[in-house]
């Protein structure tokens, strides 16, 4: 089993350099441009988060504000997800900001915060991945959250004779924390070609006297003297020697293990909660020697207690977090298996909360779905598809996924399995063509989970000309099902049960339909993606009652949404739409997640497509790029009637992140007119009161416009020669606002930004 990631290693060599991480603005906590609900009629107050499958957690001021917030790094598609965190004494009071994503370097595989120089900001420790090592940034944050690199292309330590890099991979989380106590930070990682641990000694005390430099010697391959087993997560104590009896190793590459380093008992060591890969249950191994001399003597496999121990198939990362603000450290857990078929999806972030102290934490099990069920999260696979579930003339989201996560087994290899049953759930639309809002109804429409099947797509069309809305799904064995719509015209939906294999079509794996009127004719066409991310076109020869699917081309537009320098696969899933000029455009997902737009398409289907880079322009006039994360889904339309298009994107980490269709948002911090006035916020952050305070004002009339970060107007105040305006802020919820000025008949502008708490 541990051998399962060479192939994974030498491919990611491959397959760096790929992406560009780009950061966008989308509605946070208490941003209501378009609100979600939950099945208990609860708001999800980070909706449109994007979900979390392989998690881990890091705290780092972000605001600079004193206090720690929440970075979430998801390594299924390596998304940086944002939290600011309010401060509020004993209580989980993060709220998502993603403007503040961009602030961070591009991340792989995994990340680990740690302050190396002692000046009191969070550093950065990132997996190469370009090779297998450990790269470094620095925290730089002045006036701003800002970092720049420090170390590449990796940490070395002298070992063997000279500088050699710290081996770590990208399924090998290592350990950092001050070993010997000495106020440096030490590295643990497992020895390349077995089962020991190194210890690499930090020798910025021993050298210069301050914690300020990253020079590594390696002290021992045995620290804490125990072997992990090679083929399975079984401890071994008190040994360094391969040939022992009791311990038979193939001398095969361990490769798969998470470390946390603390001291559990307050004896100044670290102590170790170590994860294996294919493992649920991570192993807690106490250091019963000292910071000088570690020598591990108990191995204790249910942890923090054998009534709720962590058990997060696979390989679970942890990680030490004052989450709750009442000064305690509590521990948070995810899985850190970077296969998309092996892990927990939908409960995949455990908590614990601490009810102990830091010398002596106890943790306490709090649940399974930290900040998870604050969001949409449908499992593995997220795509989002519009359409009318209840004939009130509002569209609806249907957003169907790969698979929730049901359970793992071992096979007589003793590989590990995981099984998923894919899902559509439904959100109704319980808005108005103004300001749409999603209520959901069910994870569960139509009861398909009972088919037990993985990767089911959805798409809706009148096919039998009973004025009702018929269903086609696509699945991950390439074929398609039929669910005739009984309702009638103007009611819910009601599905008779699936007709399977609907007109013999097999697109080989993992179909992802849609029915559309193609080339004008007034009938239901259907092209549908598929794993190779080409798009197949079949033209509807029949009659818009009676459809007869006829294959024009697999090659649709010569399309092809695969990324060689990725993988072999492209998995291509197509929402064709028209424009404000009628015209058909194209938006399709791909397995890199990148959003491809092509236009060009009317009278041209034989031809090619046009690509076209400027998909912001249907949204607003402000050029943005999107990446949300790996194998999108994207669905597009206009849904609160103000000219601008809405884009929903879904991504493999079972969640969506929602584009607002607005004019061009104000940019904030920055005066657009020059002028001597000025205008300063205080206190920023605000909790209920905020004053607006302009200095050189003579003479000020007009008004105080806030909009929320989606630029959407939500307070006006007006403004009578008054220098220093006192706004009660008590009705905005938590999260990002811009305030503009208009003063002096206009003549006057200025712009600026504050936080609401």
């Amino acid at each position: 089993m541990k051998n399962r990631y060479l192939l994974f290693l030498c491919f990611a060599f491959l397959s760096q350099g790929i992406y560009a991480q780009f950061y966008f603005e989308q509605p946070k906590k208490g941003e209501k441009q378009v609100s979600v609900f939950n099945e208990t009629k609860n708001i999800y107050f980070s909706a449109w988060a994007g979900g979390m499958n392989s998690c881990q957690f890091g705290e780092v001021d972000m605001n600079l504000d004193g206090i720690k917030d929440l970075l979430v790094f998801d390594r299924h598609g390596d998304r940086i997800m944002t939290f600011l965190n309010a401060g509020y004494a004993n209580d989980v009071s993060y709220y998502l900001a993603p403007e503040y994503a961009g602030s961070f370097p591009k991340l792989v595989d995994w990340v680990i915060f740690k302050d190396y120089n002692n000046d009191g900001r969070e550093d950065i420790f990132t997996y190469s991945g370009q090779y297998p090592g450990i790269v470094v940034y620095k925290n730089v944050s002045v006036t701003e959250l800002a970092f720049e690199l420090e170390v590449y292309p990796f940490l070395t330590s002298f070992q063997g004779g000279g500088e050699v890099n710290i081996l770590t991979t990208d399924v090998d989380y290592p350990g950092i924390a001050d070993i010997d106590g000495d106020g440096d930070l030490d590295i643990l990682t497992f020895w390349g070609l077995g089962s020991f641990v190194e210890y690499h000694q930090n020798q910025s005390m021993e050298l210069y006297g301050i914690p300020d430099s990253l020079k590594f010697v390696e002290i021992t391959e045995c620290w804490g003297r125990f072997a992990e087993s090679d083929e399975s997560n079984e401890i071994f104590l008190d040994t360094c020697n391969f040939k022992q009896e009791n311990y038979k190793s193939t001398l095969d590459r361990h490769t798969g293990s998470t470390f946390l380093l603390f001291d559990a008992d307050n004896d100044s060591d670290q102590d170790l909660l170590l994860g294996d890969v294919d493992y649920p249950q991570p192993v807690f191994l106490l250091n019963g020697g000292s910071n000088a001399e570690a020598m591990i003597s108990h191995a204790i496999p249910y942890f923090p207690d054998i009534t709720n121990p962590v058990n997060l198939f696979s390989m679970p990362a942890a990680s030490m977090i004052d989450v709750n603000n009442d000064g305690n450290k509590d521990l948070l857990a995810s899985p850190f298996d970077p296969s998309l078929v092996l892990s927990e999806n939908y409960k995949s972030a455990w908590m614990y909360k601490n009810v102990g102290d830091n010398d002596y934490p106890q943790f306490n099990f709090e649940m399974d779905n930290f900040l998870q069920y604050d969001m949409i999260d449908v499992g593995s696979g997220a795509y989002p598809v519009l359409a009318d579930y209840d004939g009130d003339g509002l569209l609806d989201l249907f957003v169907s996924n790969y698979g929730y996560y049901i359970y793992s087994y071992y096979d007589q290899y003793m590989f590990l399995h995981s099984v998923y049953y894919s899902a559509i759930a439904l959100f109704r639309n319980s808005g108005s063509n103004t300001e749409p809002e999603f209520s959901q109804v069910t994870h569960n429409f139509a009861d398909l989970e009972k088919l037990m099947v993985t990767g089911l797509y959805p798409t809706f069309g009148d096919l039998d000309g009973d004025n009702d809305v018929d269903m086609i799904v696509g699945q991950a064995n390439g074929t398609l099902l039929y669910l005739e719509n009984t309702a009638g015209a103007g009611q819910e939906m009601t599905f008779a049960p699936p007709q399977t294999n609907f007109h013999g079509i097999d697109v080989g794996a993992y179909s992802t339909p849609q029915l559309f009127d193609l080339n004008a004719d007034g009938k239901l066409d259907l092209v549908i993606g598929e794993e190779s991310g080409n798009l197949n076109y079949y033209e509807n020869t029949g009659s818009a009652s009676n459809p007869q699917f006829t294959l024009i081309t697999d090659s649709l537009g010569k399309v092809n949404v695969t990324n060689p320098n990725l993988s072999y696969t492209g998995y291509s899933a197509p929402c064709f739409f028209k424009d404000q000029n009628n015209k058909t455009e194209l938006i399709v997902g791909s397995e890199e997640g990148k959003l491809f737009y092509f236009k060009n398409i009317d009278e041209n289907l034989s031809g090619e497509f046009t690509e076209n880079d400027s998909l912001y322009l249907l949204l607003n006039g402000e050029p943005l790029a999107i990446f949300t994360g790996i194998r999108t889904g994207a669905a597009i339309a206009e849904l609160d009637n103000d000219g601008f298009y809405e884009l929903i994107v879904g991504n493999y980490s079972g969640g969506l992140n929602y584009y607002a269709g607005s004019p061009a948002p104000v940019s904030g911090n920055e005066e657009i007119k020059q002028s001597k006035i000025k205008m300063e916020l205080w206190p920023n952050p605000a909790k209920n009161a905020l004053q607006v305070q302009f200095t050189n004002c003579p003479y000020l009339k007009g008004s105080l416009e806030i909009f929320d970060i989606t630029g959407r107007s939500v307070k006006t105040v007006k403004v009578d020669c008054e220098c220093i305006i006192n706004l009660n802020i008590d009705d905005l919820l938590p999260g990002t606002y811009i305030i503009k000025a208009h003063l002096n008949n206009g003549g006057d502008v200025f712009v600026n930004r504050f936080i609401k708490k």
